[in-house]
């Protein structure tokens, strides 16, 4: 496995863990799903989670958000041990999530999709407001009052994004940020992606679209069958074609 170099703040020292989870085992029944999985993440770091179908990314994340109980690991969100706590605790610790299907309460409008999730941040900013998150999604500001199920897939993708970022969270966590959307609506999600990294949100992404992962992304994880075996930079990674065809299949 390669080594990971962390990211380091202005004067040189490692900058701190958002998510450390080590030695992450779960079952589905008599299914051995992740074996021994290891996942670090830095404020402020960009990372994808990247691998066939099938091979833990979606269990590492529900693992993580404890939407999915380990049966042996740890888990650390800012510092505290989040081992057991429940998921509504585990992202009040500054976690917003896009989880794959996107989640939609069909009958909610987008106005009260995204108020409904809107407060402050662990530490009290409330940098990400209903007028931001609309001048960032201006289609969004076109169907203010449909119903969100009345969306197509797109809108309501950013309707979810929308939601998360109104948590205003230290760290976003996307699952197939860009599944099944149609080629200018993952440009558009690409496009914000982008900016909340510029922002200093630190961001796990789950997508099949491997080159836009190597642009945005600082670093990079591979599963294979419940383990990672591959952590590292992503621009090293983008030089490794043969690493990526066996284990991605691009």
């Amino acid at each position: 496995m390669a080594a990971v170099t962390p990211l380091t703040d202005n004067v040189s020292r490692p900058a701190p863990l958002m998510v450390d989870a080590r030695g992450l085992h779960t079952h589905y029944g008599q299914s051995h799903v992740l074996q021994g999985v290891d996942l670090r993440i830095h404020r402020g770091e960009t990372v994808c989670l990247m691998g066939r179908n099938g091979m833990g990314k979606t269990t590492t994340i529900r693992s993580i958000l404890g939407l999915t109980r380990i049966t042996a690991g740890t888990v650390s969100i800012a510092g505290r041990d989040m081992t057991r706590a429940q998921t509504h605790d585990i992202v009040a610790s500054g976690i917003g999530y896009v989880p794959e299907g996107r989640g939609m309460f069909p009958s909610l409008t987008v106005r009260e999709s995204l108020e409904m999730a809107a407060r402050p941040g662990v530490d009290g900013r409330r940098d990400w407001t209903l007028e931001r998150v609309l001048e960032t999604f201006p289609r969004l500001a076109e169907r203010i009052n449909h119903k969100a199920g009345n969306l197509s897939g797109g809108e309501q993708q950013m309707v979810a994004i929308g939601r998360a970022l109104m948590l205003n969270p230290d760290l976003l966590i996307l699952d197939e940020a860009t599944e099944g959307l149609a080629p200018l609506i993952r440009k558009e999600i690409w496009r914000v992606i982008a900016m909340v990294k510029e922002t200093g949100i630190a961001s796990l992404i789950v997508d099949k679209n491997v080159n836009a992962l190597m642009r945005i992304t600082d670093r990079s994880l591979i599963m294979v069958k419940g383990q990672v075996v591959y952590d590292g930079s992503s621009h090293e990674l983008a030089g490794k074609p043969q690493l990526l065809q066996q284990h991605i299949g691009v």
